[in-house]
């Protein structure tokens, strides 16, 4: 009878470290979107969370060091610093004027700490002026290969 205790006791510790586990794990990877006029007006405890903020690099404030990238986002009239700290290249459309997501973590003094940046470059998805569109707009024949 004592073996049958000690295997309970053991299942029952494994599955609540489990439980524990996911649950620090769920809330460590939520993270909240907010517009850069909204990231302004948060207070501290919400600060803390990760969050994704959007906007628009703006012309010329990419300054590239040897340990991060420092950036500025405009949006709604308001800016942002941002320091980008992660261990990923940034992507190849990440450049001025393009939209770019955040993810990271806002500091006391104003600016946000990124270790993660998303961004795409508008122009380079819109249809050409006067264009119809892209590969459907080709021919509707079948190909006879």
């Amino acid at each position: 009878m004592q073996k049958q205790a000690k295997f309970a006791i053991g299942i029952v510790v494994i599955v609540v470290s489990l439980a524990c586990l996911a649950w620090m794990g769920y809330g460590e990877s939520k993270t909240y979107y907010h517009t850069i006029v909204e990231l302004q007006t948060l207070d501290s405890a919400a600060r803390s969370h990760r969050i994704r903020v959007g906007g628009t690099v703006e012309p010329g404030s990419i300054r590239r060091y040897s340990d991060r990238v420092d950036f500025v986002l405009e949006g709604e009239g308001k800016k942002l610093p941002v320091s980008y700290i992660g261990g990923d290249p940034l992507p190849d459309t990440f450049a001025d004027k393009a939209q770019a997501l955040v993810e990271g973590r806002s500091t006391s003094e104003g600016r946000f700490v990124a270790e993660h940046v998303q961004a795409k470059c508008a122009s380079k998805y819109e249809a050409a002026p006067g264009g119809t569109g892209g590969p459907a707009a080709k021919s509707s024949q079948p190909s006879t290969m």
